[in-house]
This record gives structure tokens, sequence and C-alpha cells, in this order.
């Protein structure tokens, strides 16, 4: 079987986030003594991006992109995507969880400093990777090398964080305008997952209906539903007619973390967060039906 090596801006920067991914979770599992499992997620981020990284190196270095089961013109752009918001959020969560309040010069804390230091190594390198991977305007390139796939790929992974912060505890269940925001959640995330499986697994062309006029219908319902929790959302947690506090408790500053208000807090924000990712995709995919039309 024939080596394909191809030097490359984008294999540097691939060998790049294989070398900051590899060095963030082996100084972790090494010498960074962590506790519970918010350190195992990290790691998990670390590892899933190292382990991803190194299959798409591999596949283009023996040449067995047309044998992959998957598109690999969508395939590298949405694993590096989902590597960067991976490393993103474990380098804002270890330090978070495992440097804050954590003081003397010890070598536990030597080592979280460099886990830290490489972890955003790494996202730096794959955000690196997807603005060189990304498609240029009149070049022909997979759904998810465009804007509106990147942004679905960030709609994801905001909702998972979403559930993240309201399963543990549940923040959802004190009254049924919150379970109208978890549905809201629920049914965006399933609606652009389902759209990128779509894409990677070129299954577009079997749907029965149009897929960009699909896109253009979604993006509208997602827009009205994520809007609607933006606004529900801070009113059932935050006004205190609803039995919320809009000041934040004392102890939530000594607490290892976030406390419980500010997790209903994230959670507010990052409806918000994607609620303007769904408009931006709005606009994207209304241009692509109508001014490509």
């Amino acid at each position: 079987m024939a080596i394909v090596l191809h030097s490359s801006p984008l294999l540097w920067t691939r060998l790049a986030a294989l070398a900051f991914s590899c060095v963030a979770f082996s100084v972790a599992v090494h010498g960074a003594k962590l506790e519970h499992g918010t350190g195992d997620w990290c790691i998990f981020c670390w590892a899933f991006s190292f382990a991803g990284t190194l299959l798409v190196i591999l596949v283009e270095l023996f040449g067995l992109q047309t044998k992959a089961p998957v598109s690999w013109k969508n395939f590298p752009i949405t694993f590096a995507c989902y590597a960067a918001l991976l490393c993103l959020s474990a380098s804002i969560i270890f330090p978070l969880y495992f440097l804050k309040g954590l003081s003397g010069s010890s070598s536990i804390r030597d080592y979280r400093i460099v886990v830290t230091a490489f972890s955003c190594l790494a996202t730096v390198a794959y955000i690196s990777e997807v603005s060189i991977s990304k498609a240029r305007p009149g070049e022909v390139a997979g759904y998810m090398a465009t804007g509106p796939g990147l942004l679905k790929v960030c709609e994801t992974f905001v909702a998972c964080v979403i559930f993240v912060f309201v399963s543990d505890p549940v923040l959802y269940n004190n009254h049924d305008a919150l379970k109208y925001c978890m549905a809201v959640y629920c049914i965006c995330f399933i609606l652009s997952a389902a759209i990128i499986l779509l894409c990677i697994g070129e299954c577009t062309g079997c749907l029965p209906f149009p897929f960009p006029r699909f896109l253009s219908a979604y993006a509208m319902l997602a827009v009205v539903l994520y809007l609607s929790a933006t606004i529900i959302w801070p009113i059932f947690n935050f006004d205190p007619k609803h039995g919320g506090s809009r000041d934040r408790p004392y102890g939530c500053s000594s607490q290892r973390g976030l406390c419980l208000w500010d997790k209903r807090m994230a959670v507010a924000v990052l409806t918000g967060v994607n609620f303007i990712l769904y408009l931006a995709d709005l606009i994207y995919s209304t241009r692509l039906v109508f001014v490509n039309a």
C-alpha cells in the first residue's frame, strides 16, 4: 500500500494538534491528580481529539479516503470543529476546577498548569485547521465545510453543554415552562445532529424533499423555538415572582466549580448563544435557497 505524504499547512496543523492534545492528556493522567468526574471529561476531550486526528492523518497518509464509509469532504472538518470545541471547553473547565484556589509551588500545580497550556495550544491548532479547511467563496466543497455546516456543529455542541448543566442537578422540573425549554433544546439538537449525519453519510439525496429548502425551513423553526426559550428560561429562573433570584448567592464565590445559580445563568447565556447561531444559520440557509435560485 502506497504512502502519500504531501507537506502542507493543513498537515502541519494536524500534527501540531495531535502533539498538543497528546501532551495534555498524558500529563493529566501522569501527574495532575484529578479526583472526580470533571477531570475524566477533560481527559476524554483531549484523548478523543487525539484519536480522531490520528485517524484522519493515517487515512490520508495511506490514501484511503475513497474507501472510508463516510464523506471525506465533510468528515475531517466536522471532526476538527468538534475537537476545537471540546478542547476549548476543557481549557475553560480544567483550570476552573483544578487550578482555582490551588496555591503553593507543588508539583501537582505545575502539572496542571502545563495541562492547561497545552489544552489551549490544542484549541488554537484545531481552530486553525478549521480555518484552513473551510470552504472559500466559489470553491466546491462539502456542506460541512461551509458556514451553515460549521454552525450546525456549534449548535449541537452548545446544546450538549446545556444538557450537562440542566441534568446535574435537574433544573427544569420546577415548572412546565422550563420543561418546554428542555423540549426545545432536545428537538433542535436531534434535528441538527440528523442533518450532520446525513451530510457525513452522503444521504441528503435520499430525502423526499429538496435538502436546501428543508434546511431553510428548519432554521426558521429553530429560531422561533430558541427565541421563546431565550425569553422563558430567565423569567422562570431569575424572576422573584416565579420563585427565582436575581442576585447570586454569597456561597457561590467560595464553591469550586459552578453553583446552582451559576448553572442556571450559564444555561440562559448558552440559550442566547444558540439563538444567535440559529439566526445566522437562517440567514445563510435563506441565501442558499433564494439568492442562488
